[in-house]
């Protein structure tokens, strides 16, 4: 956690504890396990580092932050049915432990707890409640569009990016965004922050699907290869297709059932060098990050946004 906002971090966690509480002691159990996964809150964290930067003084960014952190766990609630994961973090997952129709609803609870959140947002909750429901849209959309294209084989890089700004992006963006429109920030800010929020997830979920290919089950804390095994096309895949590798297409499409088949795309991408080549691309968005800020006044907490996308390459879980 960065110190410049640990304040801001500690105000967010008792927020959330009151947020996910309910009469109905399984959604209040399975808020509670979300909340003490915990993870590295890292979407909260750009709200307020954006809010730092541009200087914002608003009680509302906690909530907002909340917002931004509720909507991202109704979304692993949701992607964990849909993927059938065992685990969330070294932990079983909700839908495992408590049923499909229990891990639903509880997932579309909290989606109701920030719609009345942004509804106390007085005379600016229009546009917040349409930045979030545009977020939402386009997170469904870029899961949906993934299934889609495992289902179709209409494998491609631009759906690929489609795919990723839409299920990862869209979130990291409406979070810096969000806070310059808390700030009255002009067009230029806004713009400056949303493109950062577009590239650092970019990169971030380049960087992710690198990592489930190319690392090891002990680094990464689950089995490699798990989205070769679900039919996903991630970028350096799509980079040996591009060159026509027929044996890569045909591990892909039989979503790696044989045995050594991951070992064997694992070969492919490293004798073709397509993994670099994919960091080359995460390392280039990064860099679109950091250059997006330079609107904005220089500042510790400008500062510690570059180091975000900049830390990108050397992320290794």
């Amino acid at each position: 956690m960065n110190p410049l906002v640990k304040a801001q971090m500690d105000l967010l966690e008792t927020r959330l504890r009151q947020l996910v509480q309910s009469e109905v002691e399984f959604i209040e159990l399975i808020g509670e396990d979300l909340l003490d996964a915990g993870g590295k809150r890292a979407r909260p964290q750009l709200v307020f580092l954006a809010a730092r930067a541009l200087n914002l003084t608003d009680p509302r960014e906690i909530d907002y932050a909340a917002v931004i952190e509720l909507l991202h766990s109704a979304s692993l609630l949701h992607d964990d049915l849909i993927d059938n994961a065992d685990t969330r973090r070294g932990k079983e997952t909700a839908f495992k432990h408590y049923g499909n129709v229990v891990s639903v609803m509880s997932g579309d609870y909290l989606l109701s707890r920030l719609m009345v959140l942004l509804a106390d947002f007085g005379a600016d909750a229009g546009q917040f409640v349409r930045l979030i429901g545009n977020t939402s849209r386009t997170i469904c959309e870029g899961e949906v569009l993934q299934f889609q294209v495992a289902a179709l084989g209409t494998y491609s890089i631009p759906n690929y990016f489609s795919i990723i700004t839409g299920k990862t992006a869209s979130l990291a963006a409406a979070a810096t965004l969000g806070a310059a429109m808390l700030a009255g920030a002009d067009d230029a800010t806004k713009n400056a922050l949303e493109t950062y929020g577009l590239e650092y997830g970019r990169a971030f979920q380049i960087q992710d699907d690198i990592l489930d290919l190319m690392s090891d089950e002990r680094t990464i804390g689950k089995p490699i290869g798990g989205d070769l095994r679900e039919g996903k096309a991630t970028l350096p895949i799509l980079y040996l297709l591009e060159n026509n590798n027929e044996e890569a297409l045909d591990i892909l499409e039989r979503r790696a059932n044989r045995e050594g088949d991951v070992a064997r795309m694992r070969a492919l991408v490293k004798l073709s060098k397509a993994d670099e080549e994919a960091r080359v691309e995460m390392r280039r968005r990064s860099d679109n990050a950091v250059r997006a800020l330079e609107v904005l006044p220089l500042s510790p907490a400008r500062q510690a946004l570059e180091a975000l996308a900049q830390k990108e390459s050397q992320r290794v879980a």
